[in-house]
Formats: C-alpha cells, structure tokens, sequence
C-alpha cells in the first residue's frame, strides 16, 4: 500500500519598493500561511529583517527582470507609483511574468492630473472645476473667472509635493511658473482648479478585471506643521477607519466616482489590477474626486494593513487571477494610528546618514510596529537615508490612548535628528475620544 506525501513548495515572491508602505506589504506577507521567500528590491532595514533585500535601481526593467528570473520569481508586487506609470507591469507582462499591479495605460490616472481630470469630465465624475494649462497665458486666463483660494498642481509626478493652496495671483503666477521651467521633471503642464472646503478622506480598493472590493479607508495628514500648517509633505501620520466615510457615503463613491472611472477604462479595453486609492474631499456628505493614486498610499498602508485579517497574498493571487469575487476580505473592528518620524528639515533640505541609535533596545507590544521608510543597514547600526524615516504604528479602541502610546515608542527610540506631529488624528480626537 502506497501513502501519497504532499510537499509544500515555497512560493518566491518580489516586492518592488523601498517605503514604509512597503515594509508594511512586506510584513503581511511574512505573516501569510503560504509557504513563500520574499525578495525586496531594494526593501529598507526593516525589509531585510523578513526579506532578502536585492540592491537595484528599480527603473532600470532588463536588471530588475534578470533579478526576477535569478530568483525564480513567482509573483511581483509593485508599491511605489514611477514603476508603475513608467510601465513595468507592462514590461513583465510581456515576459509572462505575474505581477500585481495596474498597467501604463491605467497608471494615468495617477501619472497625470490632466488626464484624471478629463476622465472626470468625459464622464461626469464630481469634481472641483478645473483648467489644465501649458503656457503662463493659459494660467492668466483661469484667473480672471475664478475665486480665491486656487490649488495649483503639478501634473505629473512630484512625491507629494506638487501641489500648493494659494491665496492670491501672484503665489499661482510663480508657482506655475516654477512648474513650467520644470521644478518637476515630469510636469510640464499645470492644473489649476477651485478649492474644496469639506474634509478629506482616503478610500482603497483592490481591483481585478471582473470586480473590485473595499480596501480600507483612512485620514492622511499631509501639511508638515500641527494644526495642520506648513508646506505638503507625503504625509506625516494617518488613521484608520475614516468615520467621515459612512454607508452613505460609500455608496456614492462606489455609483459616482469608481464604477464610472473603471468602466471608462473597460471601454478602451484597459482592465485595472490591483490597488486603487481614491482620494476624496468630502462635503455635505457628497464626495468629490481630489486625486487617485494607482498603489496603496503612504502612510495610509500601514494603518490600514494592520487591521487586516484576511491572508494577503491570498487576495493578491485571486487578484492576479481575476478571482477577487471568490474571497471575502474580513477587518478588525479596532482602530489604528501611525505617526512619521522625519529627518529635522523636512520637506526641505534634510541631513542623510543620520544614525538611529535606540531602535535595537525598543521592545513592541503585539499591537505596535516599527515599520522602516528612508533606512539603511550598515552592519549592525541604523542610518537615515530619507527625509521620512519611520512609521511608529499602533492598534486599539480608542485613537486617543493609541496616539499616547505611538508617542512613547518615539520617545524611547529618542532619535535627536528627527521630528514628529503629536497631534495626529487631533480633528477626530477632539470630536469624539476626549472619554
């Protein structure tokens, strides 16, 4: 008589990315039930405690490709959005290599304002009023209709800097103008649009070419200062769930904004796959499109991820599939909160290769991480390579008594060459967890 023995065979998995949001996706693929390696190009230190890290530059594709047939590399998943609007789903999908992620075409959404916003129009998607220019002229033109404050933004990519509230012509005079010399290497038109009073929300989802499902909701803080003052960051602490986002509202962005956005994407025979990030403003309890991002936002991802209880890379192989339909994504019911820790001088000229001495001697309760954004390993100690440098993160049931806790982890890590908000979540906390 014969037994039959089933070996289980690791799966390799590619993670391309050097973020916080990235060691987040990282550490939820860790903690899956699948057998698998990761491999992080280029990951962070915190990466390279889970992962194995692979120094690349991860638009160069043919490196990045001989990497993934090197390492026997099942699946690829793509955090940041340059990849992703340069098109490297493209790229490996041409060499028949999966990958988790929306493609060129799609990425627009993202890669281009002016492209988002002519979506918006063509398909009736609220928005704020809006003209895109490519010339001071055009710019001049806007301004003798339209009412202060103005939001001028970059249209293409600009790491979350490229867009400024101004309160007079001549801040958007000069702000476009810095914009058409090229400030952004990938801008060279400007989109101008009317501010939106109402509160911001971010909504997620994962999408595959037969159906999407809800992904998490949270509340970025983007200005650098407390109270929610300074220049725009890439976001210095967030929350999630986000209450603004009730039911109701729900269902208008579904009916509104999402169906409407992916089934303009169908009729050019583009399917979106993967994450999609909805960034809204919300007034009167009815949601305008502010933005989409075509990856899981940063801090936003390690808010959301740790309230996941669903197996991750599950959802990411039924993604991939086209099988979202057939799993159901379950979440915790608690709350959770994370903090940026940044190098002094950020968002503007920072020092690199700050060492980071406490982090080793800081112990984590089961509720709190660590997750690395602009780190380095050298042999045993811990630089700063970025202007963002950690992502301090807790979980529980009131935001008040987390963000306490947040705060003494920061503290015990005690890094003199950084800074941090202490007042994250201070709209809703002020609201309703003052108990």
């Amino acid at each position: 008589m014969f037994k039959l023995y089933i070996i289980s065979t690791n799966m390799n998995i590619g993670l391309i990315g050097s973020g916080g949001r990235e060691h987040a996706l990282c550490l939820k693929l860790f903690q899956s039930n699948s057998p698998k390696k990761i491999f992080c190009f280029p990951g962070n230190a915190g990466t390279a405690n889970i992962a194995t890290n692979i120094e690349v530059d991860i638009l160069n594709f043919n490196k990045v490709f001989k990497l993934i047939k090197f390492y026997k590399i099942d699946i690829v998943i793509i955090g940041p959005e340059e990849p992703l609007v340069k098109g490297l789903v493209n790229f490996l999908n041409k060499k028949k290599v999966k990958v988790f992620g929306p493609n060129k075409y799609a990425s627009k959404l993202e890669g281009s304002k002016a492209f988002m916003k002519n979506l918006c129009k063509a398909n009736k998607i609220p928005t704020a009023n809006f003209k895109i220019c490519s010339s001071i002229n055009h710019v001049k033109d806007f301004l003798k209709t339209s009412n202060f404050p103005i939001v001028v933004k970059a249209d293409g990519l600009a790491a979350g800097k490229g867009v400024t509230i101004c309160k007079n012509k001549r801040t958007v005079l000069d702000i476009s103008g810095e914009i058409f010399k090229g400030k952004f290497k990938s801008s060279k038109k400007v989109v101008l649009e009317e501010f939106l009073m109402g509160e911001e929300a971010s909504y997620f989802l994962v999408v595959d070419r037969n159906s999407f499902k809800f992904f998490g909701s949270a509340q970025d803080h983007k200005r650098v200062g407390e109270k929610d003052r300074g220049p725009n960051t890439g976001g210095m602490g967030a929350y999630s769930p986000a209450p603004i986002v009730s039911k109701v509202v729900e269902n208008k962005i579904i009916e509104r904004i999402v169906k409407p956005t992916l089934n303009a994407l169908k009729k050019k025979k583009q399917f979106y796959k993967g994450f999609l990030y909805v960034g809204l403003m919300i007034k009167n309890n009815d949601p305008y499109l502010i933005e989409y991002n075509v990856r899981m936002g940063d801090p936003e991802c390690q808010v959301i991820l740790p309230r996941l209880k669903t197996d991750f890379l599950s959802i990411v192989k039924n993604t991939i599939n086209d099988n979202l339909k057939n799993i159901k994504i379950k979440w915790r019911k608690q709350k959770s909160m994370t903090i940026v820790l940044c190098s002094k001088g950020y968002p503007g000229k920072y020092k690199k290769n700050q060492k980071i001495k406490n982090l080793n001697n800081v112990k984590l309760k089961k509720n709190n991480f660590i997750f690395h954004a602009g780190t380095k390993r050298i042999q045993k100690n811990i630089y700063s390579i970025g202007g963002r440098v950690l992502n301090v993160t807790s979980v529980g049931n009131n935001l008040l008594k987390v963000r306490k806790d947040i705060i003494k982890i920061i503290e015990k890590i005690n890094w003199r060459a950084g800074f941090f908000r202490k007042d994250i979540g201070w709209k809703i906390i002020d609201k309703n967890e003052n108990n």
